[in-house]
């Protein structure tokens, strides 16, 4: 616009229309376009060139803000070329041009474009482009460039006249620099300029630009470490976004990005299967590009390293096409770490390896993920006995390695925009920790490697018990677990027990809750075991292996591979849950599971929400059935398949067990795995415990409490045909038990004087974010993180509902979901079902179970025994529950 409008009286009139629609295209694209193409149809009929131009960019703006990149440049483009336009209204549709080119993957040609633009605009029309060439320069990667464009440009707009149009720039001059900053690590300051751009959309009615501005809070909920958060602002902005596919796209991949950042490949690859066909749709070549290279680097993460390199390759094709060099070494760090999963190291992979860890760190964003790098590319040299190579690499990792560097939980994993830090520490604290061990152990210096281990993990540790909530410890200390892995592998190769047992207690306990941060001496575990045995599984590459304590001994045994335990795994909870299908009682009239099974769907969902629950869940776990690994001969055969695994996983070990009681520590897949069904386990106690540490705490826990006879409480949740009956059983069981109702507010308020609580009920499992699992009751669920401010927990809870004993584990230690978070706020027990479970069958089991708590058998005896009378194998003993209540 020019920077001395004629006077109203003396403007022409179609003009002034065309800059209304303008303006409308800003808070109504809809109407805008309308607007816009009546006035053009005028404007031609008229043959008045000026309100022809304004006219095509106003349905440009409008169709931006609807999506449509390739309509928008097409009236843009019109508009320029408009025979006989005023030099200022060209320049006002370059302007406008800058940040659609940069959208449709041509940031370089953006710039050129306001070049062109910048000499008939006026100097309040300048700084308005100015906000538009930042967003060319930071997709360029040419951030500090970026910051300062927009910082030029905000000088002026706050002193603007105030129109819409000045407060629509400086409310997206501040989305542009708070993005920018993001980008680099700085979060406050991006948080400050989004705050300011929100505050300044909704106050003038900037509904699009509010949105774009809520949009990007999931992103930066969880680069400052707040995964619940985020997973509430996706929601939010979901919702605002609904209607726009090219926004709700954009914002769905940048929160794929920093999830991957945050270690949560699963929830990434959920994002961008979402957000990338939109993309392609709506023409967002720049946005796709990023995408697509996120996506490269989630499928990498997820074993797939044939589908990473492809999409690697494009995405490199993309942003090599867009003159996007700086993003270049990324996804060719892609391709080369996928051909290093798929072909034999050689001499000219190492030497590319090695030149894109170079490439990386002479840009200063990737410094990080230039030493992950050189990392990988020193093992690399090693696995080729190409010792000088590894050496010369593993010496620029380790050069001032006596020097006290700020740690950054950014691992090994890939680099990626979302996890650009302003000032990230040269070597991060594991990769260079991890390149000490590897130079100590090439000398032959086993404690030096040991050593080294050990203070990275601890430094680890310290970075992680800064966080209360358990996921975010849990993900936090993903940034140790290669070095974690390499401790371990040189422990299992030095073939000493205690040191497996060591180490594996160590990596446990980084990301433990805090009763469980200490690990846990093999002569304390051994004092508390009795007649009993703990296996403590770990495992290494593709073996799993055990250490099993008793009270005479500490012995490491080799159980398998991995992958055979695994699918048997799979198998058995396929059978059965078919079993349970197969063999419900019928429903009873007034009750809505048509199966008789206690699993729901989340309360209060739509049609809508529920299929994007399923859409945005994570990977597979081992309860998702997998067609192709079940065989006919062993499908619903729950015998059989029990034995299979049987064979595969406690066979070796058998010798070493005895006949007591078992401690179970699993890894992996084994968190899923109901133990009762195993044939050779009918009838014997067993506990499952995420670390010996664990155990060891909640068995002092047990011993404390014991004394006056327990204060038992029990609730029966809604659409239950048994539930209650069940509940009256229990409380038949125990002296002046009480139920209180299946409310949210009681149950919490039971949980700080119970001693007992028993809740039958519907049981829900979240496996994306297993802290908002939970048990359904009359008025919602009673979720895991409602648990997190509760004062006590306790001493035995047991959760008779499907599933709810299932956790995720993103580090090994901390098994998210309800009974780990039980556990630590208190409880000593928690006896949940791990598989879906018949009402009928489950009152059975559970009315029996109490009889025997009741009688004196502690918790893990009473369910093993109560198990083996009614066949109902599906329920599990969490914490430690060798303690009778009575």
């Amino acid at each position: 616009m020019s920077a001395t409008p004629d006077p109203p009286g003396d403007r022409d009139p179609l003009v002034v229309a065309a800059e209304a629609a303008v303006m409308r295209s800003l808070v109504d694209p809809d109407h805008a376009l309308q607007a816009g193409r009546f006035v053009l149809s005028a404007a031609r009929r008229a043959r008045n060139p000026e309100a022809e131009a304004v006219a095509l960019r106003a349905i440009a703006l409008a169709d931006r803000e609807l999506g449509d990149l390739r309509s928008a440049e097409h009236h843009l483009r019109t508009a320029i070329a408009t025979e006989g336009a005023p030099p200022e209204r060209v320049a006002q549709a370059r302007l406008s041009l800058v940040t659609v080119r940069t959208e449709r993957g041509h940031p370089l040609q953006a710039l050129r474009v306001a070049a062109q633009a910048w000499s008939d605009l006026s100097p309040l029309d300048r700084a308005k482009l100015d906000t538009q060439r930042a967003v060319a320069l930071a997709r360029l990667g040419r951030h500090q460039e970026a910051i300062a464009s927009c910082d030029r440009a905000l000088r002026v707009l706050v002193t603007a006249p105030g129109t819409i149009d000045d407060r629509r720039f400086l409310a997206g001059g501040l989305l542009n620099r708070g993005l920018v900053h993001s980008y680099r690590g700085d979060w406050d300051a991006a948080m400050r300029d989004l705050t300011a751009c929100l505050e300044i959309s909704q106050r003038s009615g900037l509904r699009h630009l509010a949105r774009l501005s809520a949009a990007n809070l999931p992103f930066l909920a969880v680069r400052r470490g707040d995964i619940a958060g985020a997973f509430k602002h996706y929601r939010e902005a979901e919702d605002t976004l609904f209607g726009f596919p090219e926004r709700l796209a954009t914002m769905r991949a940048d929160f794929a990005g920093a999830l991957l950042a945050a270690h949560l490949p699963g929830e990434a690859r959920a994002m961008l299967s979402l957000a990338v066909p939109d993309l392609e749709a709506s023409g967002a070549h720049v946005a796709l590009a990023e995408a697509r290279l996120k996506l490269a680097q989630v499928e990498l993460l997820t074993g797939d390293p044939h589908r990473a390199r492809q999409v690697a390759e494009q995405a490199a094709a993309e942003l090599a096409a867009q003159d996007r060099t700086s993003w270049l070494p990324l996804a060719r760090e892609v391709v080369l770490r996928s051909r290093l999963a798929l072909e034999p190291v050689t001499p000219a992979l190492v030497a590319e390896l090695v030149a894109c860890a170079d490439e990386l760190e002479d840009g200063f964003a990737h410094l990080a993920g230039a030493a992950a790098l050189r990392l990988v590319a020193a093992e690399a040299a090693l696995a080729m006995d190409d010792h000088p190579t590894a050496s010369g690499q593993l010496a620029r990792l380790t050069e001032h390695a006596e020097r006290e560097e700020p740690w950054a939980p950014v691992g090994t994993r890939l680099t990626s925009l979302a996890a650009e830090p302003a000032r990230t520490p040269e070597i991060p604290v594991p990769v260079r920790q991890h390149a000490l061990a590897l130079e100590a152990s090439l000398q032959e210096d086993a404690t030096g490697a040991f050593r080294a281990v050990r203070n990275g993990l601890s430094e680890v540790s310290e970075r992680v018990e800064t966080f209360d909530d358990p996921s975010l410890r849990a993900h936090a200390a993903r940034a140790g677990e290669r070095l974690a892995a390499f401790g371990l592998g040189l422990a299992v190769r030095g073939g000493c027990a205690g040191e497996v047992f060591e180490f594996a207690e160590r990596w446990r306990a980084v990301a433990a809750a805090s009763h469980a941060c200490s690990p846990a001496a093999p002569d304390r575990v051994r004092a508390g075991l009795g007649s009993g045995a703990l296996v403590e599984f770990v495992a290494v590459e593709d073996a799993l292996l055990a250490v099993v304590i008793t009270a005479d001994r500490v012995v490491l045994r080799r159980v398998g591979d991995v992958r055979p335990i695994k699918e048997a795994i799979v198998r058995l909870r396929y059978a059965l849950r078919r079993r349970s299908a197969e063999t419900y009682s019928a429903p009873q009239p007034g009750y809505d599971d048509p199966a008789g099974l206690r699993h729901g769907d989340e309360p209060g969902l739509g049609a809508r929400r529920q299929a994007d629950e399923r859409a945005t869940e994570a990977p597979r776990h081992a309860d998702e059935q997998d067609p192709a690994l079940c065989s006919p001969c062993d499908v619903g055969n729950v015998e059989a398949a029990g034995l299979e695994v049987e064979r595969l996983l406690l066979r070796p070990l058998l010798a070493d067990l005895g006949d007591g009681p078992l401690v179970m520590v699993p890894v992996g897949a084994l968190h899923t795995l109901p133990w009762g069904a195993l044939p050779c386990l009918r009838e014997r106690p067993v506990t499952v415990s995420a670390s010996a540490a664990a155990w060891v705490h909640a068995k002092e826990l047990g011993l404390a409490r014991r004394g006056d006879p327990p204060v038992v409480v029990a609730a029966a949740g809604p659409a239950l045909a048994h539930a209650h009956a069940e509940v009256a059983n229990v409380l038949a069981c125990h002296p002046d038990g009480r139920e209180v109702p299946a409310h949210t507010r009681a149950v919490l308020e039971a949980l700080e004087v119970a001693d007992v609580l028993h809740l039958a009920a519907h049981g829900v499992f979240h496996a994306r974010s297993p802290l908002v699992s939970g048990i359904t009751l009359e008025d919602g669920s009673l979720m895991a993180y409602d648990l997190l401010d509760t004062p006590r927990s306790p001493g035995l809870v047991v959760l008779s509902a499907c599933n709810s004993g299932m956790s995720r584990t993103p580090a090994e230690g901390a098994p998210l979901g309800l009974p780990g978070t039980f556990l630590a706020k208190g409880s000593s027990c928690v006896v949940a079902g791990l598989v879906p479970v018949r009402d009928e069958a489950a009152r059975a089991l559970m009315s029996m179970f109490h009889e025997l708590v009741a009688a004196g058998h502690a918790p893990d005896a009473a369910l093993a025994s109560a198990a083996a009378k009614t066949g109902e194998t599906g329920f599990v003993c969490f914490g430690a529950g060798g303690q009778p209540l009575y």
